[in-house]
């Protein structure tokens, strides 16, 4: 009964150790999109209201939903960290109206020429539009907007993994063009509101 035990023992304690590994690869993991390093932007409003106007879409050609970090995530979390209210009545509403990424998929060349090139095979499209409204009730006391576009492209034959990096990159470039954005607009269109 021992013989038997330790080898169905040993196999149970591999599967488990390689079950583990698959599970818990930290290369498989992304670290979050955060803002928390930037100073934040004090504002003279009682309330900052996110809000989440885009419904991502789940079809084709639309692949946002399949990104690590979602491009939505980021922009929400953008308001989250950056933005801060110091004031008393006064609200500033930061509407995320678009954080869409298209596929298109590229000709590539094909018989010979085609096996003896790497073509891009895929472009991706990313737009995250933000509107911001500053309200005193329902009055719109003011507004601005900023929007954010990037593409890439990536060859073919790219495996999961190399692409998931890509969508990574292109979500955080596009995250900090919209930063960059909202910084300028904000400190500008809003100025009256900024406290410095």
């Amino acid at each position: 009964m021992r013989i038997l035990f330790r080898p169905f023992f040993a196999i149970s304690l591999a599967v488990g150790l390689l079950a583990a590994c698959t599970f818990d690869d930290p290369q498989n993991r992304f670290a979050e999109i955060t803002f928390a390093h930037l100073p934040e932007i004090r504002l003279d409003v009682g309330d900052v209201r996110i809000e989440q106007a885009y419904l991502a879409s789940v079809k084709d050609p639309n692949v946002e939903h399949r990104f690590p970090v979602k491009p939505m995530d980021a922009a929400v979390r953008w308001a989250q960290d950056r933005l801060e209210a110091e004031g008393s009545r006064l609200v500033l509403r930061y509407i995320v109206r678009e954080a869409s990424v298209v596929e298109t998929a590229l000709e590539t060349k094909s018989g010979v020429t085609g096996l003896l090139t790497t073509d891009q095979a895929e472009r991706y499209d990313a737009r995250i539009v933000v509107d911001l409204q500053i309200l005193d009730g329902r009055q719109v006391q003011a507004t601005a907007n900023a929007e954010a576009r990037r593409s890439v492209t990536v060859p073919e034959g790219i495996s999961l993994k190399e692409r998931e990096l890509v969508w990574y990159k292109l979500t955080e470039d596009a995250m900090n063009d919209l930063n960059s954005q909202l910084e300028e607009t904000i400190r500008s269109a809003f100025f009256p509101y900024v406290i410095l």
